[in-house]
């Protein structure tokens, strides 16, 4: 087995099979999107064709969501996974943030809940796209003052209880719209179905990867994951390779692995970020040069799928700073796609 090239394939990093965003985002079934801007170059460098007004046209028209969800902390999901996932994910994301609010002495009785949620709700309503200044705005006229991070916390609930989701994109700012009108209800699933669609999806697109890695990466309880891959039956296999054990899916992708490519990756990229451990990619030696402690990811360069280097996104000369191997390419095809994207 070679997981470097296997992971390379199936996360769509090499030879992509989709056309278009909404088709990436629905196939990885939620993807990391901490970073507003780079966010849409995770994404869009799944695709055969980046396009950066693809991915808006997307965004806008409500086929890709971005919320907090999985830990707490912000996803891109698809709007056909939207409802499923919630009901999946939410009450564990709830209590993870709660205990965040308790860490920091903050308490928010259900009373205020309740009532700003609705400003919040009626504003996003309004507006269709609303900003946080809106809600800010729209507090202060019902003089209401809370400071940012509370306001933070209770923007956070209402996504998680599906009552605000993500507005139109914007260039810097986030925006918010009433989720009911964003996103189509669909039928719902039962637990049971939802965890298994949700571990195929994980395997299928991060395969080969390890139960703890789907632990840490689904944010859900240990006993929950492992049903999921119950679930699967036959659809996924183990293969040990240096002592582990590793699943991987029955149509895994296993051909198109060519050596040579450079690749530009966007802090919190899913190559990373959807594993526990990533020494299968990362030295344990440079893996300061990737993510801190606190969980801040940044910008990396990976060769033949192995990371090596840092890259900065949006300043037009500032060269690659490599820390592993010896390395003579100016990454001069992959700076210009980027390039190509990031101005289409």
């Amino acid at each position: 087995m070679n997981p470097v090239a296997i992971r390379l394939l199936n996360q769509q990093l090499y030879r992509p099979q989709f056309s278009n965003p909404t088709e990436v985002v629905n196939y990885m079934g939620a993807m990391q999107a901490q970073e507003y801007r780079m966010m849409r170059w995770a994404v869009a460098m799944r695709t055969s064709k980046p396009s950066a007004s693809a991915f808006k046209e997307a965004f806008d028209r409500g086929q890709i969501i971005r919320l907090h969800l999985m830990r707490g902390t912000w996803q891109l999901v698809s709007a056909e996974d939207y409802w499923s996932l919630l009901d999946l994910c939410a009450p564990k994301a709830i209590a993870v943030t709660k205990g965040w609010m308790s860490s920091n002495k903050i308490s928010i009785p259900d009373e205020e809940l309740a009532k700003i949620s609705e400003i919040l709700a009626q504003t996003a309503a309004d507006n269709g796209s609303a900003t946080k200044d809106d809600f800010v705005q729209a507090l202060i006229e019902k003089g209401i003052n809370i400071d940012d991070h509370r306001l933070s916390y209770h923007i956070r609930m209402a996504e998680m209880s599906g009552l605000l989701c993500s507005g139109d994109l914007q260039p810097l700012k986030a925006t918010y719209a009433l989720a009911a009108n964003k996103v189509k209800h669909r039928t719902r699933i039962d637990r049971d179905e939802a965890l298994m669609m949700f571990a195929r999806k994980y395997f299928r697109s991060r395969q080969p990867a390890t139960l703890e890695d789907f632990v840490w990466w689904s944010g859900l309880n240990v006993s929950d994951c492992r049903k999921g891959i119950a679930l699967l039956g036959d659809y996924l296999h183990k293969e040990n390779w240096h002592g582990r054990d590793f699943y991987l899916t029955e149509d895994c992708r296993t051909r198109g692995f060519r050596k040579g490519k450079y690749l530009l990756i966007p802090p919190y990229d899913e190559y990373l970020i959807s594993y526990k451990s990533r020494d299968i990619v990362l030295s344990p030696d440079y893996k300061h040069k990737a993510h801190n402690n606190s969980g801040i990811f940044q910008p990396i360069i990976a060769h033949n799928g192995i990371i090596c280097g840092n890259w900065t996104p949006f300043r037009e000369n500032c060269p690659p700073e490599f820390f592993l191997g010896e390395h003579n390419s100016d990454l001069q095809e992959e700076w210009s796609a980027f390039k190509k994207f990031h101005n289409s």
